[in-house]
């Protein structure tokens, strides 16, 4: 009989077609008083019933299917059915069941801790759950390369090994290089800022690592940032870019995934009229000013927005906003003073609803050496490990801009996901490295 995938004979609807399935049961219960069994099995692309009767199969078909534990790996094969009682609304009325390995009974129940989960990860990730937002994280990094290879950018991966900063010694990862000290990749910012001055517009999806000391549900210690950065591109050109890549990504899982984010419970009507109107822009001070008036908060001015700022602000906005002009003082190096306001920096953050955060952050990129030099000194950096850096600037130097998209916060927003650790197969944080 043809081998065809679970979800092929739910879309074909394939009745009255004999077939095999291979996969993995899911579920398993005896009937009958012991002359039926009922297997859902699954595999990588869905779940289907198959039902085993002792009078219609050999004496050993029998025997493995009754006696498969969750999780054996079984091959199945008979005729399609119609049942609107069965998962997807068709079962296999199975002639022959094959167990190619029968597993020990399997350690994942119901009512099991989150840490116990997380304990097990390498086996929780075949639940339904996780299987469903991995497909979503792979069509997720699918459209961020579609997205930027329509409009002309080349795609460029940077070194992970790095020799300096780029946002603050503090979340750097030290790695022992041969007989010296490297340290992981915080973004690929520096050298994309090198590669735009031969290749123009380029973008890359590459991990990040961060070593912030952080326990909260929105951040990691590994995590995949999709960046872009373009010579001749000032900050206006840059947020719209943001806000157009944004509404794509999350066009693209709708399209593809409404039924998947259905079941992790996302609220499909909420997310489409989300990303249906214009992104609202405003300044950081606009944003202060907000929080007074309509939260009753005094936040300092030069202080950042952090977690409750940011929850209590996107109150007021029904789709993701973008904040420009963080103060400078609070700003990494490589972001310039606005002329037009010299205390602020043309920079900018994207915020997703709901309170989940920040998405994407971005700026122009400084061209005034003396600037840099003098606050690469004041975070406390060497200008000897940042001297490629500063040729950048001797050498035909042109505005330039770029932003990061965090992979995981977009894919957290878009699930409606509790924790951010969900958003990736093997999480890792400050106590979490283990599977």
């Amino acid at each position: 009989m043809e081998i065809i995938n679970i979800s092929d004979i739910l879309l074909e609807k394939l009745e009255g077609k004999q077939i095999t399935i291979r996969g993995w049961v899911y579920r398993h219960r005896l009937g009958g008083g012991g002359s039926m069994v009922f297997a859902v099995l699954r595999d990588a692309t869905g779940i289907m019933q198959a039902t085993v009767k002792k009078e219609k199969t050999d004496e050993q078909s029998f025997k493995h299917a009754s006696d498969a534990y969750v999780e054996s790996s079984v091959i199945a094969s008979g005729t399609v059915k119609k049942d609107d009682r069965a998962p997807g609304g068709y079962e296999i009325a199975v002639e022959k069941f094959e167990t190619v390995h029968r597993g020990e009974p399997f350690p994942v129940a119901k009512d099991l801790s989150e840490e116990f989960l997380l304990d097990i990860r390498h086996l929780w990730i075949r639940s339904q759950k996780l299987t469903r937002i991995m497909k979503i994280r792979s069509t997720l990094i699918q459209a961020i390369h579609e997205f930027f290879q329509k409009r002309g950018y080349t795609l460029f991966d940077p070194p992970l090994l790095t020799p300096n900063a780029c946002e603050g010694k503090m979340t750097l990862f030290e790695v022992k290089y041969f007989d010296s000290k490297m340290y992981l990749s915080q973004s690929w910012q520096l050298y994309a800022e090198a590669a735009i001055f031969a290749l123009g517009k380029i973008y890359d999806v590459a991990p990040t690592f961060r070593a912030e000391k952080s326990k909260t549900a929105k951040h990691l210690a590994e995590f995949w940032m999709a960046e872009m950065e373009a010579a001749w591109m000032e900050l206006d050109e840059l947020v719209q870019i943001a806000k157009d890549e944004t509404k794509f990504l999350v066009e693209r899982v709708l399209e593809k995934h409404e039924e998947d984010l259905k079941f992790l419970g996302r609220d499909v009507a909420k997310l489409n009229s989300q990303i249906s109107k214009p992104f609202p822009t405003i300044t950081y001070t606009e944003a202060l000013k907000m929080l007074k008036e309509k939260e009753g908060m005094d936040v300092k001015w030069g202080e950042d927005l952090h977690a409750t700022e940011e929850e209590k602000l996107m109150k007021h906005f029904d789709t993701p906003i973008v904040i420009t002009n963080y103060p400078i003082e609070i700003m990494a190096f490589y972001k310039p003073h606005d002329p037009k306001d010299p205390k602020t920096a043309l920079c900018f953050d994207m915020l997703a609803p709901e309170g989940y955060g920040e998405i994407v952050g971005g700026s122009q990129r400084s061209l005034d050496v003396e600037d840099i030099v003098k606050r690469i000194e004041k975070e406390g950096g060497s200008i000897k490990d940042y001297a490629w850096y500063l040729d950048l600037r001797k050498y035909g130097s042109v505005p330039h801009s770029g932003y990061g998209v965090g992979v995981e916060r977009v894919l957290r927003w878009i699930c409606g996901l509790d924790n951010i650790k969900d958003t990736i197969a093997f999480p890792r944080t400050m106590s979490r490295s283990y599977p």
